[in-house]
C-alpha cells in the first residue's frame, strides 16, 4: 500500500513546494512597489540567487552524508515558515534593510529544498524522463492555485501573500516527515573538501557538451531574471487587474507542455528542446516590448502563455539531462550544481542588472511608463537570442553513459531471449521429426532429401 501511494505523495510534495513559492514570488515586486520599496525590487530577488549559490555546499556537507533528504526538507520548511511571517511584518513596516536580511535567511532555507525535492522524487522513480514530468506538473498546479487564490482574494499587492506562503510552508514542513525515506547517498563516507565543493560533479564539466550546457544555462538566466522581477509591475502598468491570476496563464500552459515532455524528449532530443526554450524567452520579451506601448493585451497574454515552453523546455529538460549524465554517486551534487549556476549565479547577476536597468529606463509610472517598458524588455530579448545562438553552435548532444549502459543491457537481454527461443524451438522441431527411433527425412529446397537427426 505504501509503495502504491509513492507517486501521489511525491506529487503532493511538488504541489506544496511550488505553492509556497508561487504565493509570494510572482507578485512580490508589485507588493514592494505599493509599500514604497520599489528601489529594492532587484536586490530582493537577488538574495534568492545568493542562497542558491550557498545551497550546494550545504547539501554536499550535510544532506549527502548525514541525514535523509525528506527530513532535512521538513526542517527547512518549518524554519522558513517563521521567517516568511517576519518578512510580511517588515514589508508593512517599510524597513528595507531588515526585510532584505530576513528574506535572505528565508531563501537560505527554501532554495536547498528545490534540489531536495528533486532528489526525493528521482530516488523513488525508475524512468526519470517518463515519470518525473508527471510528478513535476503538480508543482505547476500548485503555483497556479497559489496565483489564482492570491488574485481572486485581491492580495496581489498586499503583504498578506507572505502570510499565506508562511502557513503553506508550515504544512509542507510537517508533511515532509511522512515522505518515503530517501537516505543519504554517501552515509558513512568521510567529509572532504572535494565533496564539500562538489568537485566530483564539477568533473562532469570536462565533457564539452555538458560544460556548454552549464555555461549557457547560467548565461540564459541573466535575461530571465527580468521576467521574474518585473513582470508584475509591467502588467499593472499595462492595465491588467488581478495580476496574480493573470500570471498563472503561464503556469497553465506549463502543465500542457510538462505532460508532453516525454513525447518531445524522444522525438526532438535534448539539444532541440533546450534551444526552443531559449528562443521562447526571446520571443516573450519581444511580445512584451511590442504590446506594452499600445496596451495590446493579446500580445502580452501570448508572451505570458509562452512560459510553458520557456520553463519546461529549458529548466525541466535541464534537470532530466543532468540526472542522465551524472553517475549514481553524484546525482545529488549534479542537481545542486545546476541550481547553483542557474538559480544562483545566473539569476543573481540577472536580478542586479535588471534592477539597475529598471531604475535607469522606467522612470515614470502607470501608463506613462509603457514606452519606457518597451526599451526595458528589448535588452533581455537581445541577450537571450545571443545565448541561444551560442548554444546552437557549440552544443553537441550525445547519449549519457547511463543511457548507453541501459541500451547495451537491453540488447544483451534481447539476444539471450532470442537464443533461448531458437534453442527450444529447434528441440521441439527435432523431436517431431524423430519418433520411436524412426527417422524422417527433412526436405531441403531443390537439393533432395537429407537427415539432420543423428543416426539411431
Amino acid at each position: 500500500m505504501q509503495r502504491r501511494l509513492v507517486i501521489p505523495r511525491l506529487s503532493f510534495m511538488m504541489f506544496m513546494q511550488f505553492f509556497v513559492w508561487g504565493a509570494w514570488y510572482a507578485t512580490a515586486g508589485l507588493t514592494l512597489s505599493k509599500y514604497g520599496l520599489s528601489s529594492i525590487i532587484g536586490t530582493a530577488y537577488s538574495v534568492g540567487a545568493i542562497a542558491s549559490i550557498i545551497a550546494p555546499f550545504f547539501l554536499g556537507m550535510v544532506v549527502d552524508r548525514f541525514f535523509a533528504s525528506e527530513k532535512v526538507m521538513g526542517l527547512l520548511h518549518l524554519a522558513g515558515s517563521a521567517l516568511l511571517w517576519m518578512v510580511g511584518r517588515q514589508v508593512e513596516a517599510g524597513s528595507g534593510t531588515t526585510l532584505l536580511w530576513t528574506l535572505f535567511l528565508y531563501m537560505l532555507c527554501y532554495m536547498p529544498t528545490l534540489a531536495l525535492s528533486n532528489n526525493v522524487a528521482f530516488h523513488h522513480i525508475a524512468d526519470a524522463a517518463k515519470t518525473f514530468p508527471m510528478i513535476r506538473v503538480f508543482g505547476t498546479i500548485g503555483w497556479i492555485v497559489a496565483g489564482v487564490l492570491i488574485g481572486q482574494l485581491g492580495y496581489s499587492d498586499s503583504s498578506v501573500i507572505f502570510y499565506i506562503s508562511a502557513i503553506a510552508s508550515l504544512l509542507l514542513g510537517i508533511f515532509s516527515f511522512t515522505l518515503p525515506n530517501t537516505p543519504a547517498p554517501a552515509r558513512g563516507k568521510s567529509l572532504s573538501v572535494r565533496d564539500l565543493l562538489c568537485l566530483d560533479a564539477l568533473q562532469m564539466l570536462k565533457e564539452r557538451s555538458y560544460c556548454v550546457f552549464i555555461i549557457c544555462s547560467m548565461l540564459i538566466c541573466i535575461p530571465l531574471a527580468a521576467y521574474y522581477s518585473f513582470a508584475s509591475p509591467f502588467l499593472e502598468a499595462a492595465g491588467f487587474a488581478n495580476v496574480g491570476s493573470v500570471m498563472t496563464i503561464g503556469q497553465m500552459s506549463e502543465i500542457a507542455f510538462m505532460l508532453l515532455i516525454p513525447f518531445f524528449f524522444r522525438r526532438l532530443g535534448i539539444k532541440i528542446m533546450l534551444l526552443i526554450g531559449m528562443i521562447a524567452w526571446t520571443l516573450r520579451y519581444v511580445l512584451f516590448a511590442l504590446g506594452g506601448p499600445d496596451q495590446i493585451g493579446s500580445l502580452i497574454i501570448v508572451g505570458i502563455a509562452l512560459h510553458g515552453i520557456c520553463y519546461d523546455f529549458f529548466f525541466v529538460t535541464g534537470f532530466i539531462y543532468a540526472e542522465q549524465q551524472a553517475d549514481s554517486q553524484v546525482k545529488g551534487q549534479a542537481q545542486s550544481l545546476l541550481l547553483l549556476f542557474t538559480q544562483g549565479i545566473g539569476i543573481y547577476f540577472g536580478s542586479l542588472i535588471a534592477g539597475s536597468l529598471f531604475n535607469d529606463t522606467v522612470t515614470a509610472s502607470g501608463t506613462a511608463a509603457l514606452a519606457q517598458w518597451k526599451s526595458f524588455w528589448l535588452y533581455p530579448a537581445g541577450a537571450a537570442l545571443v545565448v541561444a545562438l551560442l548554444f546552437l553552435l557549440l552544443f553537441k548532444s550525445k547519449p549519457s553513459t547511463h543511457a548507453v549502459h541501459q541500451h547495451d543491457a537491453a540488447f544483451e537481454r534481447r539476444d539471450k531471449r532470442n537464443e533461448s527461443y531458437e534453442s527450444s524451438h529447434l528441440r521441439r522441431w527435432l523431436r517431431g521429426r524423430h519418433s520411436y527411433g524412426v527417422l524422417y527425412p527433412i526436405r531441403s529446397r531443390g537439393r533432395g532429401s537429407r537427415c539432420l537427426c543423428p543416426q539411431s
